[in-house]
């Protein structure tokens, strides 16, 4: 299917606002904006920490990401505005981070990044522009339903569904957003920057966080957070002292690797953080598994459902569950669900709603 920005009238009578990284993604998007023949303008968020750039994924872009997403409208004839979101970005997506760290979550900031920065403080620039959408790169499907209100689905491509991250997106802001490349594979979106003569056409993608490019997040929560890196107990589930860690802020639920304690009889895997004792919780791998979780914040987009597929980490697949008063009950235990993480529901490939995770609820295994 070929990409489309479902304009309410002539093309030639509207105006487009491209949110740009500098990366293909986006670049794209302003090319085959550029094509139909409405304005464009690119913006692209410049967003720094402490002078120090901190960004190089999604629209949030410093040095050589404005660079090339300038050189792009450049080359496309369109307007670039490039704004410094520094203070907002910071106290939304960087200070919340660090907190959950501390606090011992396991935070999604690229959720937290969405509902603020880009939906709420780039789309309100847009609509101040006069546009008639705002037009990411993100790869979900914006699709109306029989009753003419905007659903978000799931991106046609399963390797590169953005949605996870979405959730959080009000029904008003779908209304205003458009999502041209839901329908592409990744490959095909390198080759229309390739056929468009586009000089980011082969730049790679970011792999990590944004603000923490070489993925040592601890480093970044202990200069924000320095309480992250007092030393404390590793316990086991019945309190026993086992050995001794150096900050929690180096654990996460889950974690296997790091914890330096032999002579166990089976592996162990970090259960649960206490921030308030400083205690890091280990026990046996049935230890993580969970039978539902209390959501707070819940987010709907669709109709609430009681049944629904849910995600809790980004690249796990969907899993059946039941929703009630607050909380979700897994059809069969799930491991690696974790308090700070994102529970987000599904029918099929249509994207309901979510949540934060605020606490989950222990599952009893039978004996293997």
């Amino acid at each position: 299917m070929f990409p489309t920005f479902d304009l309410p009238g002539a093309a030639a009578d509207a105006r487009i606002v491209v949110a740009m990284s500098g990366g293909v993604d986006s670049s794209v998007v302003a090319c085959l904006a550029a094509e139909t023949g409405a304005e464009v303008i690119g913006v692209t968020l410049q967003l720094y920490d402490h002078g120090e750039a901190v960004a190089r994924s999604g629209t949030c872009c410093a040095g050589q990401d404005i660079y090339d997403a300038k050189t792009v409208c450049d080359r496309l004839g369109i307007a670039h505005y490039v704004l410094d979101y520094e203070s907002r970005f910071r106290e939304g997506v960087i200070d919340k981070f660090a907190d959950d760290y501390a606090a011992g979550r396991t935070p999604i900031p690229c959720s937290q990044c969405n509902q603020g920065v880009k939906f709420v403080d780039l789309l309100a620039f847009a609509r101040e522009l006069g546009a008639t959408c705002l037009a990411t790169g993100h790869y979900v499907r914006r699709v109306v339903g029989e009753d003419g209100k905007p659903q978000l689905w799931k991106g046609r491509d399963p390797r590169r569904d953005q949605s996870y991250f979405l959730y959080g997106t009000t029904l008003d802001q779908l209304d205003f957003l458009r999502f041209p490349l839901g329908d592409l594979p990744k490959d095909e979106v390198r080759k229309l920057a390739e056929k468009a003569g586009l000089e980011v056409a082969n730049k790679p993608d970011s792999q990590d966080i944004c603000f923490v490019p070489d993925g040592d997040y601890a480093r970044l929560v202990k200069k924000l957070r320095p309480e992250t890196e007092a030393p404390g107990d590793i316990v086991g589930l019945d309190g026993a002292v086992l050995g001794q860690h150096r900050g929690t802020v180096h654990y996460t639920i889950g974690q296997r690797r790091g914890l330096e304690i032999g002579g166990q009889a089976e592996p162990l895997y970090v259960v649960r953080i206490d921030a308030a004792t400083r205690q890091v919780v280990v026990g046996p791998k049935a230890a993580l598994a969970v039978a539902g979780a209390r959501i707070e914040d819940i987010n709907w987009i669709g109709e609430e459902q009681l049944l629904v597929e849910t995600k809790v980490r980004s690249l796990a697949p969907p899993v059946p569950a039941r929703l009630g008063q607050g909380a979700v009950r897994f059809e069969a235990p799930q491991f690696g669900v974790a308090p700070g993480q994102s529970a987000v529901f599904y029918d099929g490939d249509r994207l309901l709603g979510g949540g934060t995770i605020a606490a989950t609820e222990p599952a009893t295994l039978e004996p293997a």
